[in-house]
């Protein structure tokens, strides 16, 4: 199950703007963002984005709710944890201190906004 999970999610982000969009949802958690903001800090037309949003959705890597006239976008923070931890599972073969740097590279953005893990250097600009 995992594993088509896995696919479903790793499918969804192998493209330019999705990745985009998730990007930008994941630096607005927990609380999203209007789709109308997405589409225009990303410029791209509202048509387009919500396809894009569509698909991030039925991958489970964010969910949708109406406030008022607006949809308003969140990643799924627990579908991210677990895709990350898929990925991770097995790393280096149980060695550790092999995964120490990965985990310490993570650290820092517990809880943190996007800018400490950017100056930590662990969030690409």
């Amino acid at each position: 199950m995992w594993k088509n999970l896995a696919i479903a999610g790793l499918g969804a982000l192998a493209q330019g703007t999705r990745l985009d969009a998730f990007r930008l949802l994941v630096a607005a958690a927990p609380e999203g963002l209007p789709a109308g903001t997405v589409a225009r800090r990303l410029a791209v037309p509202q048509n387009t984005l919500s396809a894009h949003l569509a698909i991030l959705a039925r991958a489970g890597l964010v969910r949708s709710a109406r406030q008022g006239r607006s949809v308003i976008y969140a990643v799924d923070l627990d579908r991210l944890r677990a895709l990350m931890l898929f990925l991770a599972e097995d790393c280096c073969g149980g060695r550790t201190e092999l995964c120490a740097p990965l985990i310490a590279a993570l650290a820092p953005c517990r809880g943190a906004a996007p800018e400490p893990c950017r100056a930590a250097g662990t969030v690409p600009p």
